[in-house]
């Protein structure tokens, strides 16, 4: 999942290089922290978040018919 993931990221930004994706075990959930450039943000979260809502739906999707539980959070650095 990890791979899809940086994969649909880095062509959505323009900066993928500081793409970072960070698996984090939570609960028995694997939760995926993305971390990408301050401008990027917005290109990732997309209106209204229906960019990130597609990427989470996709990921669900995929790590339920492996038997998996996925989430993803997108982080902000400061």
């Amino acid at each position: 999942m990890q791979a899809f993931l940086e994969y649909v990221i880095k062509g959505l930004v323009s900066k993928p290089d500081a793409v970072t994706i960070t698996p984090v075990e939570r609960q028995g959930t694997t939760v995926y922290e993305v971390r990408v450039d301050g401008a990027d943000m917005g290109k990732v979260i997309g209106r209204q978040g229906m960019t990130i809502n597609a990427i989470r739906s996709l990921v669900l999707a995929g790590s339920a018919k492996r038997g998996l539980r996925c989430a993803v959070e997108v982080v902000e650095d400061r």
